[in-house]
């Protein structure tokens, strides 16, 4: 009687692959959602054998129409590299995606979660950053089209919540990693994994000293499924994401140590746009999360990633 229909977008992506997993091991039907500009479906063929998943090939910015009792909306390329490619159709994907799903939730009367982004607080001027937080995001910059589309995605989720009375979950997501990143995505961990692993030149920018705080993908999830789990009074925006704090530079040092690389370091001028700390305040997660907190330390998360990059490359996959 606990089983649900489950729909999660961008289900065949980095953080929506290891959801799948979850929610399937946990006995429920999950439909997987994805149109493969940065999710691949090597990232869930483990799960194409089971009687309760089920994979889709589809772009969320057309509507869909399906038979769900909960939504996971995860749908949106992550990582500048990516986002930046196709900047329209990135705040097409958060606009007209969170329209089209919180349309079908509407529907279906279906409760709907909302992956939300720390991008939300742009290049934020109080530390740690806390959900009543506006913000400092540069409304026209390169990074806009993330940033921004995600704010108007949450808009729209609050809008849908006091118009319509859906039941809605909103989380903003920090600085996450583990294995399935994408090897080309630009993001600090995966970069400097392989270059490290290739013996590269470890790329910094500015000097290396603006701070992330690196959440495990397995911890994220968790939050994820303790937010959808949380009566109706609790809407979000819930920050998820791990408050240790590190310096760019200590990360790149630590993936040397890891690797046991010869990579040396090497500076570029800091891109434009680009927040100089960021750091979550969880102590709403800890609060309405049955005490929600990561629990995968750094090097642990590193030593796992650094095993999925290095077998992707002795496979030829990456």
């Amino acid at each position: 009687m606990d089983m649900k229909r489950i729909l999660v977008t961008g289900g065949a992506g980095f953080v929506g692959s290891h959801l799948c997993e979850r929610l399937v091991e946990a006995g429920h039907e999950v439909l997987c959602v994805d149109n493969y500009y940065t999710g691949s479906r090597r990232n869930v063929a483990h799960l194409l054998a089971n009687p309760n998943f089920e994979l889709l090939r589809h772009d969320v910015t057309f509507p869909l129409f399906a038979e769900v009792d909960e939504i996971y909306n995860l749908a949106c390329p992550a990582s500048p590299i990516h986002y930046q490619f196709d900047p329209v159709q990135t705040t097409k994907t958060s606009v007209h995606g969170a329209i089209n799903m919180l349309g079908l939730a509407k529907r279906r009367k279906a409760k709907i979660f909302q992956a939300s982004t720390s991008e939300v607080y742009g290049d934020p001027t109080i530390h740690p950053q806390v959900e009543e937080y506006w913000g400092n995001v540069n409304p026209i910059g390169i990074r806009s089209c993330y940033d921004e589309g995600k704010r108007c995605a949450e808009t729209l989720f609050f809008d849908y919540h006091r118009q319509h009375k859906l039941q809605i979950k909103v989380a903003r997501i920090f600085n996450t990693y583990g294995p399935r990143m994408h090897p080309n995505d630009g993001r600090v961990v995966s970069n400097f994994i392989m270059q490290a692993l290739r013996g590269e030149p470890i790329t910094l920018y500015g000097e290396g000293l603006q701070t992330r705080s690196f959440c495990y993908v397995d911890d994220l999830v968790e939050g994820f499924i303790r937010l959808m789990a949380t009566g109706d009074e609790i809407t979000g925006p819930i920050n998820l994401g791990n408050p240790g704090e590190f310096t760019i530079k200590a990360l790149a040092e630590m993936v040397v140590a890891q690797t046991g690389s010869k990579s040396t370091i090497t500076y570029q001028p800091l891109p434009s746009d680009d927040p100089k700390q960021r750091q979550p305040d969880i102590s709403k997660a800890r609060a309405l999360l049955d005490d929600w907190q990561p629990t995968i330390a750094l090097e642990q998360g590193l030593a796992r990633t650094i095993a999925y990059f290095d077998g992707l490359l002795k496979s030829g996959a990456a």
